[in-house]
């Protein structure tokens, strides 16, 4: 018996599925491209043709989705995302953290040679998604 295909996309696993305040889906997109090298796999706009209804990203090897805020559908306005820290360890922790401050991140916690053995800091998203970046000290 042949082995059945492999699934695609975010089919296991946990995928985070960001809401984007204020129709900032499609900027984000671009942020997240400038600042984490995010590859685009699929975007659907609402029918409106501005809004983002749904978009499929990946960032660092891993699944991350993201869509505007429909109030019409959840009641919620301007959301304030609060609570989460989207972690990505990664090869060179200072150049991704100096491409994400130049796409527009804004440092929350610097950059800095931790005492657990990474260097590691946090940041937030024009968006108000909180990231943090980390990396093994290099000796």
């Amino acid at each position: 018996m042949a082995d059945a295909p492999k699934p695609q996309g975010p089919a296991t696993g946990v995928s985070p599925h960001l809401t984007i305040p204020s129709r900032g889906g499609q900027a984000a997109i671009e942020f997240y491209q400038r600042a984490f090298g995010a590859k685009e796999e699929r975007r659907m706009l609402a029918e409106d043709g501005e809004r983002l209804m749904h978009a499929a990203l990946i960032i660092n090897g891993a699944s991350v989705l993201l869509a505007d805020e429909f109030p019409e559908y959840n009641g919620e306005q301007d959301i304030v995302p609060r609570g989460v820290t989207l972690h990505l360890q990664v090869d060179d922790a200072d150049e991704w953290w100096n491409r994400a401050i130049l796409a527009g991140g804004v440092p929350l916690y610097p950059l800095a040679d931790q005492f657990w053995g990474d260097r590691y800091g946090q940041l937030k998203d024009p968006f108000g998604h909180t990231w943090s970046i980390g990396a093994p000290i290099r000796a």
